[in-house]
């Protein structure tokens, strides 16, 4: 496949994008990346997905995120159609996935959604129905299904990931191993409770690592900046000072849940302080700072 220089330099700078969202992954991005460009290259396997992976880790290190910032980037928005596994544990939910369950207003949650190119991400892999990985074999194996509306679906276009949090514990508990040592230990945890049919068909297993307390402060910094650049689109204009982080970060950091509750904190605390503002009469603009009481945030007149 010839590529224009535009498309070249992006593939190439792929990683570097990547990283400065995703953090404290470099090493599962440089693994993923990889791939990605194998598929975006036309280096695939004809007649299977572009590329399929399986990630591991605990909760709130940037499994999920990572496959909606690749797709994104390389597809476009919104091309992610994400199958939470825990809602195909039994068999009857088979032909919902399929779309020949007797319920057609929630079809377009199965395959019947896939159109075009994406990524098709099965959530919580280990949850899944038997019937339901029968069924993802077959697409990782061949790229096509056949709905219960008979369109046949072509997946060659795609990217498929599954994500697992198999190993976790493990990981919380390997305080001060080596990386390769826990990513060895997570992935015969893996074999151990998916089928081997599983790993002898996907492109790539890789193992995500638990987010430190310095990796989790950089995170803060990037989710403040990120909330008020998203309040900023809708017309308030928020200055967050320094010190604004670490209410974030004395709120927000879990050692076992990682980035989720950061984020939860850093969205809570700026939108309290915004919500108040406005019902004492503001209007939303001004420097964001902490509280005198240290545990919320305010909005104050800007310095100029």
């Amino acid at each position: 496949m010839k590529l224009g220089n535009d498309q070249r330099e992006r593939l190439q700078t792929l990683p570097s994008r990547l990283k400065a969202i995703i953090t404290g992954q470099d090493r599962v991005i440089d693994q993923v990346v990889e791939r990605l460009q194998h598929g975006e290259l036309g280096l695939c396997a004809p007649g299977r997905p572009k590329a399929s992976f399986l990630f591991l880790g605990p909760t709130g290190v940037g499994k999920t995120e990572l496959t909606l910032q690749f797709t994104a980037d390389l597809i476009g928005p919104n091309r992610v159609v994400r199958l939470d596994m825990s809602e195909y544990q039994t068999a009857e939910r088979l032909g919902l996935l399929l779309g020949t369950a007797d319920e057609p207003g929630r079809v377009a949650e199965g395959f019947d959604a896939c159109a075009g190119s994406g990524t098709l991400l099965f959530d919580e892999i280990e949850k899944a129905h038997p019937r339901v990985l029968d069924v993802l074999l077959q697409l990782l194996d061949a790229a096509r299904l056949t709905t219960g509306r008979n369109r046949v679906l072509d997946f060659s276009n795609w990217y498929v990931v599954l994500t697992s949090n198999i190993g976790g514990p493990r990981i919380m508990t390997l305080r001060k191993s080596k990386y390769e040592t826990m990513e060895r230990l997570v992935l015969q945890d893996a074999q151990r409770e998916l089928r081997p049919e599983i790993f002898a068909r996907i492109t790539l297993a890789v193992v995500f690592a638990k987010l430190d307390y310095d990796a989790q402060c950089t995170i803060a910094h990037g989710l403040v900046a990120r909330e008020c650049a998203a309040l900023g689109d809708r017309g308030f204009a928020l200055a967050p000072s320094e010190p604004v982080s670490s209410v974030v970060i004395q709120r927000g950091y879990h050692e076992r849940l990682g980035a989720r509750p950061m984020r939860d904190a850093a969205e809570l605390l700026i939108r309290n302080a915004l919500a108040r503002n406005l019902l004492c009469g503001g209007n939303g603009d001004g420097q964001l700072r902490p509280h005198p009481d240290g545990n919320r945030l305010d909005v104050g007149q800007a310095h100029l």
